[in-house]
């Protein structure tokens, strides 16, 4: 195994703390212990610096986390221990000697990124093992997703995916600025009310009475170009043309939905309401 990464936040071969420079950040540490605070760095055991892990090493050596990098590959580990501000170790992380030599026993989290689910589950179990308090894992395939959280694993869908669903969604579904899935079927999606929409100009309780919002449809939020925060709607709350609206529904943003906002083009693109 190998010992990479020379930044303020290293550690020396012999598991020991190097001297770390003077920074903005202990000098607020100092100011804390003064009127009786302890500022605490968040400790992270990132696995993998591949194109999910890299990103994440660079966020959260940003926020200022002290953070350990475990990957196999050397060339990979010496490019991430040359840029960013964290200890790099050449290795595997299914090994557990691996996870303790990386400070398992103070991390308040271990991420594994890997592009190999059986890889990121057995490194998910080994810090389970070593009662790491939050472990986080990218999952690649979804028949594998109640594996993860079978054993207590927060999982995190292969962002690939994310993102290839989001186009298709820009393209399948226009009008739908951005979206969530909530369970199998329910989502959380915005939607801009369009002019002579169904619902536009009317109060909630009115678009209730109308039949327009059912049991299934809760709209969340209102954003105006005209307030400087969201609106948080209630009974008597009228929506106007242009409003971006954060609604949840039920049965998803179907284009049942959707047509109570003046979207129509479901219907006229002839989508299948594909689910992905």
């Amino acid at each position: 195994m190998r010992r990479l990464g020379d930044g303020p936040r290293a550690r020396d071969d012999t598991g020991g703390r190097a001297a770390e420079p003077r920074t903005r950040d202990s000098d607020r540490e100092s100011a804390d212990e003064l009127i009786g605070y302890t500022y605490q760095l968040m400790y992270v055991i990132i696995v993998g610096a591949g194109d999910i892990g890299t990103p994440l090493i660079e966020i959260a050596t940003g926020a200022g986390y002290e953070v350990v990098v475990i990957e196999t590959d050397p060339e990979k580990a010496d490019e991430v221990a040359s840029d960013y501000d964290c200890m790099v170790l050449n290795a595997d992380a299914t090994v557990k000697e691996t996870l303790v030599d990386a400070g398992s026993d103070r991390a308040d989290a271990i991420i594994t990124t890997t592009d190999q689910d059986a890889t990121n589950v057995m490194v998910s179990l080994l810090a389970q093992e070593l009662d790491v308090p939050n472990v986080v894992s990218v999952v690649h395939n979804p028949e594998h997703m109640n594996l993860f959280r079978q054993i207590g694993v927060n999982t995190m869908q292969n962002p690939q995916r994310l993102i290839a669903e989001s186009l298709f969604r820009s393209v399948d579904r226009p009008s739908i600025v951005d979206y969530m899935r909530v369970g199998d079927v329910a989502e959380v999606f915005e939607i801009t009310v369009a002019e002579e929409a169904p619902i536009a100009e009317k109060t909630l309780i009115e678009a209730d009475e109308d039949g327009l919002l059912g049991d299934e449809t809760l709209i969340v939020a209102i954003e105006r170009e005209d307030t400087d925060s969201p609106v948080t709607p209630r009974g008597q709350t009228r929506i106007e043309t242009g409003d971006l609206l954060t609604v949840y529904s039920g049965t998803g943003a179907t284009p049942d939905v959707t047509d109570i906002f003046g979207h129509y083009e479901d219907q006229e693109n002839g989508s299948n309401g594909v689910r992905l």
